[in-house]
């Protein structure tokens, strides 16, 4: 029976309902990719957030394909046998011919099927697939790169896989094969090879040169055409993965990439116009009242602010009610992620809160992990003579309301005097010693292996901003990714997001951004760039993205200086802002969730999987692509109105006060002045 499904987007009026009717009944979908059940990087977001919808689509014939990892099985998947006759034949063959192929349900929402290939107990025939793969694609890849062989070993068996499928079903089956990056297209590669009745899609998240090429501090945009990409790939001795990814790029039925930024350089570094982009996106879990999610930030707000108090004794020489916490979290690529124009931004702005003496204090944390061997003794001395000042607080509390009840009791009112004795001054007088410091707040929150080397240490030793009492914005380093089970900052990084103020994501290489997307989606302000896929996208879908908290640093037609200058005046004008405007603004930026939702965006990945079948099946389906348009000509509306700056409310107030003279002067019969008007 065919599959529909129609997208109801109620928030969003205006975008255009999706009602197109495709049979899937004796369609199989395998998604195969090396994130599956087993956390990397930013795919296994995808694919995890991704995988309920895909499920209610597909229902009982949709499989994830990933490598087996036995730590991540024992608390991600339960291991069951396979439901569907032939694949079970699959599996039971390829097991008893020397692999090892595990099926289960990944217990994320959606509980999708997933195949589990462990490709140690097949090294064995590495050798003897890597003399194949020379003599089919002159691709040859060196002994050493141990990331290349697990995808040589990865795209035969996953390849393997789907011939015996096609082979063990019955009757034809229209299998839809879709491969995400480089390490999971070998398959697809030796699928076109051997001619499988197989409908192909490859999805690339970033380029693997254009990765290299940005880490390497070229002109990459400007120069995208120019580049001598066989050349530059083989300087830097990816040549081999490279062409893996290309082969993959040029074979596939369908060739998707997940922004139209991403799309113009994969043209130009793999050779191949994408057919479709197919943007990113996420969960949305829509609240019942607006205020909701507010106090969620009200509530991880306080968290961070205890961290605060613990890292900064000694020196909490600030208002904490008037503190903004911004940050930045991703992979630790400083130049690529922005990091480096981010600290330089924090200078100048530091500058400018010093000289109008500001009372706001800014504290700007940069969540990247490095290598580190433990955390640092003084940061957690912090936690710990806060944890101590907190006892000894309730344990005088507890004291002094305990007399303040027996005098009460014998109905007298208390002597305020004899309220706390020298005992309590004593226990008080220790605390305070205790919290005593002689030396600054420390910026990294964990003893680095290379401090020497490091880039962000070595920038702010640059920019000399060292959390010293007279500087308005404060740093701190925490290198590794956060936990709930920490023993320094006990939170999940949901959490922390929900806590912060201000994202700040200045990337200069990001093909998608989930960083500023999940932002987005817990109504959290971010700062991203024209050069990301986020930053592209809101361009493109919203017609005043500042008004809803999203700020787009311009890095494609400016230089280093005038894009970090435009970055600070983006800092400074946040802060500035009253509570009052931080609140407004933090309901406008939610209220976009449902743009990033995949209830929309998975529209686009059925698209694609529609487009696969119909040039793999032309007999059997028929696909019409629409128009291309901007979210078939959607876009976000300007907000009713728009939260004032300070500076617009004091000339709303004057004008409120020259209003309301010149009605008093008219009441009372009195000619009106025009110099009442200037």
């Amino acid at each position: 029976m065919p599959l529909a499904r129609s997208l109801s987007v109620t928030s969003l009026s205006g975008l255009e309902e999706w009602d197109e009717e495709f049979d899937l009944e004796d369609a199989i979908l395998f998604e195969i990719a090396w994130e599956v059940a087993n956390k990397v990087g930013g795919i296994y977001t995808v694919i995890q957030t991704k995988a309920r919808l895909t499920s209610e689509e597909w229902g009982e014939n949709y499989f994830l394909v990933g490598p087996y990892v036995e730590s991540n099985v024992r608390t991600q998947v339960e291991l069951i046998e396979p439901t569907n006759p032939a694949l079970k034949r699959t599996i039971d063959k390829m097991n008893s011919s020397g692999c090892k192929v595990y099926f289960g349900r990944w217990l994320i929402e959606g509980s999708p099927y997933v195949v589990l290939i462990d490709i140690a107990f097949t090294a064995w025939s590495l050798d003897s697939w890597k003399s194949e793969l020379w003599e089919l694609c002159s691709i040859g890849v060196p002994w050493f790169d141990r990331e290349a062989n697990d995808a040589v070993l990865f795209g035969f068996l996953t390849a393997w896989l789907l011939g015996e499928f096609a082979a063990q079903c019955e009757q034809p089956a229209h299998v839809v094969a879709h491969f995400h990056e480089w390490l999971a297209g070998l398959g697809l590669v030796l699928c076109r090879q051997r001619q499988l009745p197989v409908a192909t899609i490859f999805t690339t998240h970033a380029t693997l040169l254009g990765r290299y090429l940005c880490a390497g501090n070229v002109d990459f945009y400007n120069k995208l055409a120019e580049f001598n990409v066989d050349k530059e790939a083989g300087d830097r001795q990816i040549y081999h993965r490279y062409c893996l990814e290309r082969a993959a790029a040029h074979c596939a039925h369908v060739f998707t990439t997940v922004s139209q930024i991403t799309a113009i350089e994969a043209e130009h570094l793999l050779k191949r116009k994408p057919d479709i982009v197919t943007p990113n996106g996420l969960n949305v879990k829509k609240f019942s009242a607006m205020h909701e999610f507010q106090n969620l930030h009200a509530q991880s707000k306080s968290r961070i602010q205890e961290f605060v108090r613990g890292h900064f004794y000694g020196h909490l020489d600030f208002n904490l009610d008037k503190c903004l916490f911004l940050f930045i979290a991703g992979r630790y690529e400083f130049s690529n992620k922005g990091a480096d124009i981010f600290l330089e931004a924090l200078a100048r702005l530091n500058y400018l809160l010093r000289v109008n003496h500001s009372d706001v204090t800014v504290i700007a944390f940069f969540i990247m992990p490095a290598r580190t061997n433990n955390f640092n003794v003084e940061t957690l001395k912090g936690q710990a003579v806060r944890k101590q000042l907190w006892d000894t607080a309730q344990t005088v509390k507890e004291r002094f309301g305990k007399k303040l009840y027996e005098s009460l009791l014998v109905g007298q009112l208390p002597d305020v005097s004899k309220m706390l004795d020298k005992e309590d001054f004593t226990i008080m007088k220790r605390a305070i010693f205790a919290t005593q410091r002689q030396c600054q707040p420390p910026i990294c929150t964990h003893n680095m292996l290379e401090d020497s080397s490091d880039p962000i240490l070595n920038c702010v030793r640059r920019i000399g901003l060292f959390n010293s009492s007279a500087d308005r914005v404060k740093i701190i380093f925490h290198p590794e990714f956060l936990s709930s089970t920490s023993p320094l900052l006990p939170m999940d990084y949901e959490e922390f997001v929900r806590g912060c103020h201000l994202g700040v994501f200045p990337s200069y290489y990001e093909p998608w951004g989930y960083t500023p997307a999940e932002c987005t989606v817990m109504g959290i302000p971010s700062i991203s760039t024209n050069l990301s896929g986020f930053g592209c996208f809101m361009e493109e879908h919203i017609a005043d993205p500042t008004a809803y908290g999203i700020y787009i640093l311009d890095r494609r037609c400016r230089g280093v200086d005038e894009s970090c200058n435009q970055l600070t005046s983006f800092l400074f004008q946040f802060c500035k802002q009253s509570r009052r405007q931080r609140i407004i603004q933090r309901n406008r930026t939610e209220r976009l969730s449902d743009l990033l939702d995949w209830r929309y965006l998975g529209r686009y990945y059925i698209a694609a999987r529609h487009m696969a079948l119909a040039k793999a099946f032309p007999d059997t389906f028929i696909y019409e692509p629409q128009e291309a348009s901007q979210t078939a000509g959607f876009r976000y509306p300007r907000p009713a109105s728009v939260p004032p700056s300070p500076a617009l409310v004091s000339t709303v107030l004057l004008l409120c006060v020259c209003v309301r003279a010149c009605v008093w002067r008219l009441f009372l019969g009195s000619p009106v002045s025009a110099s009442i008007y200037l």
